[in-house]
């Protein structure tokens, strides 16, 4: 049942920019095709919009209920009506990245030289790259600036890059949970989940596509990728060292109840994402370096937008320190930033989970955005 204050049935849209979009690698993708969805209603003067950005494994619907769904979009707690992103004020925008599998060009969509599927054949993407293809959506809908940018993890990467990339198309950035580079430890985690997947006999280098997927080898990746979301406490909360129900005389099947849940989570995985996808997108994680050789405040020097930073205190993940090396940055170029960390036990996910502070900690820093640049009305 869809509750109070949904945005209710939604549906994805498909944008299909002209000419081709050139890579940071100097390669070249088109014709590109954008999946995204929008809530709210954008206004006569095209000043309320907000763009939101998905994490690794999500996709351009951030909020609301697709036709038959029983569960709503990744996003639906802070998205709607009333809520932090207030559909009734604003106009948010999600989109597919570029290299993903739920709508948008990626190793999955055909390649028009070849008619088959791109496979390994698909050029290495970038978070730069990913916020360039959003830049071509969002010009595509007459919006020359964004209220503001924001999202967790990866989404949170890419807030701060529209930031650099584009400053005077960006009001506000509320990247949370996130980093301004991966360390050796994050970009290890990423390397364990792409090592299962090639290894899997069924990942056939790439070409698996009209044949039996590599879903173990995903299934392994999205499990070590899952352990690094939660933290010890919500671990132990929800699992404890209980055991489960299983058949006598099974060796090594799964005891205890959290082996039990990471194969659920990973067998689940491989239902809707692709493996490929999952190798490029990490990639882009791994390859993302804002300071781009530079100091971090040198790299912020231009930035015009006003930041809003959450991190999370038991998020090992993405640590606080990490979102507070952005917030040192910010204030080293003379940015205005506000850094807040939350005291959730959730681990990385609390972004996804910890509605109610979040929440309240967007609704004042957008009101007081729009306030600030006369945008206080919406129509």
């Amino acid at each position: 049942m869809i509750e109070t204050k949904s945005l209710g049935i939604v549906e994805t849209q498909y944008a299909r920019p002209p000419g081709e979009l050139e890579l940071e690698s100097g390669e070249k993708l088109g014709p590109l095709t954008l999946a995204y969805e929008t809530y709210g209603s954008l206004n006569a003067d095209r000043t309320n919009a907000i763009l939101v950005f998905h994490a690794l494994s999500g996709d351009a619907h951030a909020a609301g209920y697709h036709e038959g769904d029983d569960s709503p979009g990744w996003w639906d707690g802070m998205i709607g009506p009333g809520k932090a992103f207030d559909t009734d004020k604003y106009f948010v925008i999600c989109s597919n990245v570029i290299g993903g599998c739920k709508g948008s060009t990626g190793p999955s969509s055909e390649n028009p030289q070849t008619g088959r599927p791109y496979g390994l054949d698909f050029p290495i993407i970038t978070i730069k790259d990913m916020v360039n293809a959003q830049k071509k959506l969002v010009d595509s809908l007459g919006i020359d600036k964004l209220l503001s940018v924001a999202g967790g993890s990866m989404g949170g990467m890419q807030a701060l890059q529209w930031a650099v990339s584009y400053p005077s198309r960006v009001l506000s950035a509320i990247p949370i949970a996130t980093t301004a580079r991966h360390s050796p430890q994050q970009i290890a985690f990423n390397e364990v989940g792409r090592q299962a997947i090639m290894a899997d006999p069924n990942w056939n280098n790439g070409d698996y596509y009209g044949g039996t997927p590599p879903t173990r080898g995903l299934s392994v990746a999205r499990m070590v990728g899952h352990i690094t979301y939660m933290s010890d406490a919500s671990m132990g909360e929800k699992f404890g060292r209980r055991f489960k129900d299983r058949l006598e005389n099974e060796k090594f099947e799964p005891d205890f109840e959290v082996e039990g849940y990471l194969q659920y989570r990973g067998d689940n995985f491989v239902k809707r994402f692709d493996a490929n996808s999952y190798l490029y997108i990490t990639k882009a994680l791994d390859y993302f370096d804002l300071h781009n050789g530079k100091g971090l405040n040198q790299v912020l020097k231009g930035v015009t937008a006003r930041f809003l930073v959450m991190a999370f205190k038991s998020d090992w993940l993405y640590p606080a320190y990490q979102s507070l090396e952005i917030v040192k940055a910010c204030k080293l170029a003379g940015v205005d930033a506000t850094y807040c960390e939350l005291n959730s036990q959730y681990g990385h996910d609390a972004f996804l989970l910890e509605i109610e502070e979040q929440s309240y900690l967007v609704k004042h820093f957008l009101n007081s955005v729009s306030e600030n640049n006369g945008n206080g009305k919406h129509e």
